[in-house]
């Protein structure tokens, strides 16, 4: 199967495979490493501290020569976070959750391209109207916070026929060559991978999450609003670990009533507690019960089994799809 694709000619990479951004887990070396493979690597710099985005994107720029990409949650402000990015060499905005339109003058007078995640044909519309490049949609299979309600299948096809002439890619569910084969059939021009990069050698995760996803089989993940300290009321896709089951054992009790509501369950490198039940995800630099922690994971996580570099991951991604 031929992997050039629209995506791949307007961010100027070799493959249409992007690293999502998983959050506190997508280190500088981690996006370099997908970007040097010849996909596209993406920072999430939604909940960095506004002083480390300059240091983490220009460690980032030292780190590669190829296109890469920053990603910026909507559902809070991200004025200056995006503009420290964009002054620090990044030319790739991926936002997703809230209106990008207010962001698009800012990123175009960057020479910047705009990605953003979309779960209807009309918003697709509008957005492409107004300006940005691509398109992200994303379906229920998805792990990390999810908008998509439905797979990705039926997210993709009324979007392809409101927007034909705009690369549109999937997320959810994707972790093999088989699933980006898959996808390219159905009609997108680029895959999205959030759950397989956070088992790679360069990702921030702390070990307890990879190994919980390495362990996971079909049915392990679960929908839910649980991990909302942050954040509340935002779906999202995790592995049943031992808070979920113990929230289940109590009976799905609503936020103020949920068993261990205030443990701390770990610690930041800056000595800051993390309770249960708080949006953060499990980090390398986390002391404590990291496994008790919000493991965000898609679907796709049954059929991942180790942790390997990131690009390895991409060759043997790219090698499966070009055999298929």
């Amino acid at each position: 199967m031929e992997l050039t694709t629209s995506f791949c000619s307007l961010l100027e990479i070799k493959y249409p495979i992007v690293q999502a951004p998983i959050g506190g887990a997508s280190t500088p070396e981690l996006v370099a490493a997908v970007s040097n493979a010849g996909a596209l690597g993406t920072l999430s710099i939604t909940w960095r501290a506004i002083p480390d985005v300059t240091k983490l994107v220009q460690r980032l720029a030292r780190l590669t020569d190829r296109p890469f990409g920053v990603n910026a949650v909507l559902e809070w402000p991200q004025e200056d976070r995006i503009s420290l990015a964009l002054q620090a060499g990044a030319r790739i905005v991926w936002t997703s959750w809230g209106d990008p339109i207010p962001y698009l003058s800012r990123i175009k007078s960057s020479g910047a391209l705009s990605i953003h995640t979309v779960v209807s044909p009309d918003e697709a519309e509008r957005l492409t109207a107004a300006g940005v490049d691509a398109l992200v949609v994303q379906g229920v299979e998805a792990g990390g916070h999810v908008r998509g309600t439905m797979p990705w299948r039926e997210h993709l096809a009324p979007v392809l026929d409101r927007v034909p002439d705009v690369p549109v890619l999937v997320a959810g569910g994707m972790a093999t060559g088989r699933d980006i084969s898959a996808a390219f059939s159905a009609g997108a021009t680029g895959v999205v991978l959030g759950t397989r990069f956070v088992c790679s050698s360069e990702a921030g995760a702390a070990p307890a999450y990879q190994k919980a996803i390495v362990g996971a089989g079909e049915g392990d993940t679960v929908m839910t609003n649980l991990f909302d300290k942050g954040w509340p009321n935002s779906p999202h896709r995790v592995l049943r670990n031992s808070t979920v089951r113990m929230w289940e054992s109590a009976g799905r009790p609503e936020p103020g009533a949920r068993p261990g509501e205030h443990d701390q369950v770990a610690v930041r490198p800056d000595g800051m507690p993390v309770e249960r039940y708080s949006i953060a995800l499990p980090t390398t630099d986390m002391r404590g019960n990291t496994e008790a922690l919000a493991l965000y994971a898609g679907e796709s996580s049954a059929r991942i089994h180790d942790v390997k570099p990131a690009a390895a991951i991409v060759d043997q991604l790219v090698r499966e799809v070009t055999e298929s």
